[in-house]
């Protein structure tokens, strides 16, 4: 199997946008294998402050967000997806859904990709703002539905693994 960084520019921003999107599908299906598959094992996502992080190692990552499924009713679209194969970087822009408790977070995240692997390495988040209790955390001003911003969850909640699924519905 080559390096990811001898492969041609072309098909490294294709694998780091199919990385970046299986696992976002991973996290909507609550599926950890699935997430913890597109991280080096060492892998470490940092959170602004107070969020109890950094998640530090694939599994930790991936069992982070399964339980936020489950408990919260999370859900993720990706609305934004940038990818910088010379850097080995990508940013995205994206809507985390709290179905549960109702509302959303508006947020960015920039990555960092194995020069031989081709997985993430690094998740660095970025919120609109600090959460203050709101139930839609988003930039003040800005028109989303305007930019072509999802403007309800791209996948049906409960997840029906969910702790809630049967008492909601």
């Amino acid at each position: 199997m080559s390096r990811f960084t001898d492969l041609p520019p072309a098909a490294q921003r294709a694998r780091m946008e199919s990385t970046i999107r299986t696992y976002f599908d991973g996290c909507n299906e609550a599926d950890v294998a699935k997430m913890a598959a597109q991280f080096t094992p060492d892998a470490v996502h940092y959170f602004p402050p107070g969020l109890e992080g950094p998640w530090v190692g694939n599994t930790t990552i991936a069992e982070n967000w399964r339980r936020l499924v489950l408990t919260i009713g999370s859900a993720w679209s990706i609305e934004r997806l940038v990818v910088e194969p010379e850097t080995f970087q990508a940013v995205i822009e994206w809507t985390h859904w709290k179905t549960r408790p109702g509302g959303y977070l508006r947020g960015d995240e920039w990555y960092r990709f194995d020069p031989d692997t081709g997985l993430i390495t690094e998740i660095r988040a970025f919120y609109a703002s600090a959460s203050d209790g709101r139930s839609e955390v988003t930039l003040q001003g800005y028109d989303y539905a305007a930019g072509g911003h999802h403007m309800a969850p791209p996948v049906k909640r409960p997840h029906p693994d969910a702790e809630y699924a049967a008492t909601e519905h």
